[in-house]
């Protein structure tokens, strides 16, 4: 997991100590309908397979009096080829289920979108997932940057940040992956 000394300057981290469970053993592969039970699948908040251990910090950064970022790094390693089917299965979710509407049921709709996008190409795979939410006229972003390592896989994703606010995720992402190719945590 990051520390406080590997991330750029301004940035500040809060390890967390409770994690929720990833999506378990089920492969879902092409048998799921795209629905709202998706966001969490295809935003990579949780991804198929069962970790064998899990850590997670919150990051943030005050850029400026109206612009502030948040974003979580998150280290999941596994004890078979889960990563490597995680980003698989990610891949085939988002090629799937690019655009999802969630209604209120007021008639009222939130419009998601999923792609990957273009990249940093880090350890032995990776991948960028851009995800937005349109309601009304506003719009957030979700991105994500995934990279496997092996067994491991080190997501770093940007929290509902307003249009742009990716702009970290990279720098983030190379630094996560150095601190573990160097501590292994």
């Amino acid at each position: 997991m990051l520390d406080t000394d590997s991330l750029p300057p301004g940035f500040t981290a809060e390890i967390a100590t409770v994690m929720p469970a990833d999506a378990g053993e089920q492969r879902q592969g092409g048998e799921v309908s795209c629905s709202d039970n998706m966001i969490p699948l295809l935003s990579a908040a949780r991804l198929t397979g069962t970790p064998s251990a899990m850590a997670a910090a919150t990051l943030s950064y005050d850029a400026g009096p109206d612009d502030f970022w948040v974003g979580t790094e998150i280290l999941r390693t596994y004890a078979d080829d889960g990563a490597r089917r995680a980003m698989t299965d990610l891949r085939t979710f988002i090629g799937r289920c690019p655009t999802l509407v969630v209604s209120s049921g007021l008639g009222i709709g939130d419009r998601y979108r999923f792609a990957v996008a273009p990249g940093p190409r880090l350890g032995d795979d990776s991948i960028h997932v851009s995800c937005s939410t349109t309601s009304g006229s506003g719009t957030l972003e979700w991105d994500s940057v995934l990279v496997r390592i092996g067994t491991a896989l080190v997501v770093v994703k940007e929290q509902g940040n307003k249009p742009g606010g990716n702009r970290y995720l990279t720098q983030l992402a190379e630094a996560a992956l150095r601190r573990f190719q160097a501590t292994g945590s």
